[in-house]
This record gives C-alpha cells, sequence and structure tokens, in this order.
C-alpha cells in the first residue's frame, strides 16, 4: 500500500496549483469520484437488475434514453448538489440547466458541464460506457448564476475528464496541467494512480469513424479514409479502422495507442453531433494537454464560442500529425468549394 497513491491524495497534492482554489475545485472533483464510482457499481451488475434497456423517454436531443442513463444523471446531480461546490449543473439528459439551490451551494463558484453516460445505446450489449465532465468557474460575481455562466469558450474550463467503465475502471482528468489517469482498485474501493502524466504519441495507425455514414461525409473526410487505407510503408499505412461506438471508449484507446477520431458534419447533421460543452470542450482540453489536438475540422474546438445549451459540433481529435493531415484535407475541399463558385 506504501507505493499506491489514491485519487483523493494526488488530487489534495496539486491543490497548490491553483491560486484561485481553496479546496473546493478538490472536493468538486472528489464528489465527481464518488459519483462514479456509485454508477459504476450499477454498470457492473446491471445485467442483474432491472437497469439494462429503454427507458421509453426521450432527452433534448430526441434520442431515447437507457434506464442507466437516467440513473446516472441522477447521481451525479445528488452528489454534486451534496457536495455544495456547484451552483449548476449541465448535463445532456435535462432540457435545461439545473440549477443547484442548497443552503451548502449558497456561494458556490462552480459550473460543471456532464454527459452522465457515454455511449449508452452499447449498455445492452455489454460494451465500454462512460461519463465525461467539464468544470467552468462561474463569471458572474452576484445574484444568481444564469445561462451565460454555462456559455463559456473551452479554453475557459479549470478542469475537464471522463470515466470509463470497461475491463478496469479508470477516471481521466486534467486541471491544465497535464493528464493523470487513476483505476479504480474495488478491492480498496479508490481511484489509484495507475497511468501518470499520459501522453499521446504525435502521430499513430488507427483511425476511428462510422464509415456506415460514408456517403454523407463531407468529400475532405472521404478523401482522408482512402488515405487512411493506402498501403504505403514509409507511413504505416494502410492504418487499422478501429470503431466502438463510444466516443470515450474510441478516445482512450486513442489516447493511449495514438490514432484519430473523427466525427463529421453529414447531410442529417450539417452542424455536426456531438455536443460542445459536455462532450467535445472536455475530450479536447484532456488531448490537448496530452499534446494531441483537436478541432472540428477548420477550428480549434476549445476556441469555438457556444450560443446555446445543447450546441453540436463536428470534431476531429487525437494524435496531432493525424488531425493536421485530415484538417489539411478538409481545407483543400473548401478551397475546390470555393474556386468551383467563382468559376460559375
Amino acid at each position: 500500500m506504501s507505493g499506491i497513491k489514491t485519487l483523493g491524495q494526488f488530487i489534495i497534492e496539486k491543490q497548490a496549483d491553483f491560486s484561485y482554489a481553496k479546496g473546493e475545485l478538490s472536493r468538486l472533483l472528489r464528489d465527481i469520484g464518488i459519483a462514479a464510482k456509485i454508477v459504476n457499481r450499477e454498470v457492473n451488475k446491471a445485467g442483474l437488475v432491472d437497469i439494462l434497456g429503454d427507458a421509453g423517454t426521450m432527452n433534448i436531443q430526441g434520442e431515447g434514453q437507457k434506464k442507466l442513463d437516467i440513473y446516472a444523471n441522477t447521481q451525479f446531480i445528488s452528489a454534486l448538489t451534496s457536495g455544495g461546490e456547484c451552483c449548476i449543473v449541465a448535463t445532456e439528459e435535462e432540457d435545461d440547466f439545473v440549477r443547484i439551490e442548497s443552503p451548502v451551494s449558497k456561494n458556490a463558484k462552480y459550473i460543471v458541464c456532464i454527459d452522465p453516460l457515454d455511449g449508452s445505446s452499447n449498455i445492452d450489449v455489454n460494451v465500454a460506457v462512460g461519463t465525461i465532465f467539464s468544470i467552468f468557474r462561474r463569471k458572474s460575481t452576484e445574484g444568481t448564476a444564469t445561462l451565460a455562466d454555462v456559455l463559456q469558450k473551452g479554453t475557459e474550463q479549470v478542469a475537464a475528464g471522463y470515466v470509463i467503465y470497461g475491463s478496469s475502471t479508470m477516471l481521466v482528468y486534467t486541471t491544465g496541467k497535464g493528464v493523470n489517469g487513476f483505476t479504480l482498485d474495488p478491492s480498496i474501493g479508490e481511484f489509484c494512480l495507475s497511468h501518470p502524466d499520459m501522453k499521446i504519441p504525435q502521430d499513430g495507425s488507427i483511425y476511428s469513424i462510422n464509415e456506415g455514414n460514408y456517403v454523407h461525409f463531407p468529400e475532405g473526410v472521404k478523401k482522408y479514409i482512402k488515405y487512411a487505407q493506402v498501403h504505403d510503408a514509409a507511413s504505416n499505412r494502410p492504418y487499422t479502422s478501429r470503431y466502438i461506438g463510444s466516443m470515450v471508449a474510441d478516445i482512450h484507446r486513442n489516447l493511449i495507442k495514438g490514432g484519430i477520431y473523427i466525427y463529421p458534419t453529414t447531410a442529417s447533421s450539417p452542424n455536426g453531433k456531438l455536443r460542445l460543452l459536455y462532450e467535445c470542450n472536455p475530450m479536447a482540453f484532456i488531448v490537448e494537454q496530452a499534446g494531441g489536438r483537436a478541432s472540428d475540422g477548420f477550428n480549434r474546438i476549445l476556441e469555438i464560442e457556444p450560443n446555446e445549451l445543447h450546441q453540436r459540433a463536428s470534431i476531429f481529435i487525437g494524435s496531432e500529425k493525424m488531425v493536421r493531415m485530415a484538417e489539411g484535407m478538409m481545407a483543400a475541399e473548401y478551397v475546390e468549394k470555393i474556386a468551383t463558385i467563382q468559376s460559375a
């Protein structure tokens, strides 16, 4: 046990890195870790209780909610309410943001944006799912926090992370000073430091995209897929195609092994499919802190100005060289379109 460092110990050690934090951020991260352990327990025994399958309700995006979606949402909101460090929770499962109005939250200064159970369509078939979270400091200093406090650019995040519930359960997070991963040890019920100072390889050989939508992809994405499939020993191609359908699982693999994850615009989702505030921003923050790159194909994800709670975005994220190559092909497509318009 002498060599084990728990998540709680690690957070307290790093607390001094933040002049503005007086323990609140540490306690907030602790609360998220506690809720993650509760959700993990239910995910692991989901096949034994009546918690699998559809709940028969829809979220604001018009997507069917799973029973575990609702359970995870309830647990995270409950933990953040009890902790008292959060004034607003913005979650994928709620139409509007949830204002925390408890006595202990009266002077709370943090806002949490969260996808309580990413990849929930995989629940019924026992595939890895996860939780994604993003933390901001509220901008307003008086009165009640509002939507304006939630709609901050990704560059304003003070922390972000994800939990992956798989063959082992891991919590990976950043506070802007590198990325660290913690594996849950069920024998002691604690997240323990297992992946210190995580770095994504600058290049890789894995691409992750739902190729079933190929016909609907922008030309730049189609060109990248073809590029990935061409044999070229010098650049280690063809690449390996790996797509799980859970953003957390796909990006976690690529973070460790090197690769690119792409969820582009399509004809049916012209603005992209993934949510900016509680999926794209936190993952972009993590990957950038690990030495990678994240954009919407043209612009840095963290610099996109949000204008609505459930705003969507496309995303190209992963190893820097792979993302830059894909961006180059997207830019070439844009130039070709402009040239076609001008010559018409």
